[in-house]
């Protein structure tokens, strides 16, 4: 069992302790006992080649597994041509940035179906996501996972079915389980032992035991409405929207599972994530390696 844990984007605590770069990231992260971070290029591809190596230097010599998440401006299922084929440019950039730092996964936001129906959503979104692939094989990227992620309002595609759908395509692909998006566009219905169950029972199902075991996930609490879903971003020390990690925690020990849990608590990331590793530690019958 190899479980890491780590943080989305650098927490409130990195520049409190005197950090100030991401590449001191993967020092703090062992400080913290984590083992993982997903670097943010939300908001565009930044970073230069250089200090993409860098950072991939330092997180190979501490033992920190690295992910990207893509842009969140990529919209595979856009009615747009343009907007696809600029989808897949976006794709690359972050294959090219993943590289640099020897990063294996790049999370990407499955798309939207404000105005067409969920069907034909899925549907452009499954070619514009079969282009990307195809274009990162061509590209020298074909070694790095694309994993669309499940999305947290209900007018997004990204329900944990569409997701699977995706990762169909090709079977590099893993899902990126967003266990707080799920529970929020269901309203709280994916907070629970049985919940949880079902989700990765759906995984398994779907893609097969390998990577139901090896999937990427995040999970942070969420704060959701009626009817839209998602809202915003919680910490741990909430204890009105959920989801809650200890059984899942139970459930990954209990299957023998090695996924790479992501944590995107608004501003105590590390912190969460530290507290995910210590549940998952806590469970009978857990070992790590």
């Amino acid at each position: 069992m190899n479980i890491r844990f780590g943080p989305a984007g650098t927490p409130d605590s990195f520049a409190k302790q005197g950090y100030k770069k991401t590449v001191q990231m993967p020092e703090y992260l062992e400080k913290m006992g984590l083992n993982a971070f997903e670097y943010q290029c939300g908001r565009g591809v930044r970073i230069p080649t250089p200090a993409a190596q860098e950072l991939g230097r330092e997180a190979a010599s501490r033992n920190v597994a690295l992910s990207v998440h893509a842009p969140y401006f990529i919209s595979l299922s856009s009615l747009e041509e343009e907007k696809r084929e600029k989808s897949i440019d976006y794709i690359l950039q972050t294959a090219r940035a993943a590289k640099d730092m020897g990063a294996t996964r790049i999370v990407v936001h499955s798309g939207s179906c404000a105005k067409i129906s969920r069907q034909e959503a899925l549907a452009l979104a499954k070619e514009t996501l079969h282009r990307a692939q195809r274009a990162m094989d061509e590209g020298g990227y074909g070694e790095i996972r694309l994993c669309p992620e499940t999305m947290g309002k209900v007018n997004q595609l990204g329900t944990l079915a569409e997701v699977l759908e995706l990762c169909r395509l090709d079977e590099r692909m893993l899902p990126c389980i967003d266990f707080g998006h799920l529970n929020a566009r269901t309203f709280g219905q994916v907070n629970s032992y049985e919940a949880f169950q079902q989700v990765l029972d759906q995984v398994e199902n779907s893609l097969g035991r390998e990577r139901a075991r090896i999937f990427h996930a995040h999970f942070s609490k969420i704060q959701y409405t009626q009817p839209g879903g998602e809202k915003c971003h919680l910490t741990f020390e909430d204890t009105i929207y959920g989801p809650d990690f200890a059984p899942l925690a139970q459930l990954l020990v209990e299957r023998d599972a090695s996924p790479v849990v992501i944590c995107e608590s608004a501003g105590t990331q590390a912190e969460d994530a530290s507290a995910m590793f210590q549940q998952v530690q806590g469970q009978p019958g857990y070992q790590e390696g």
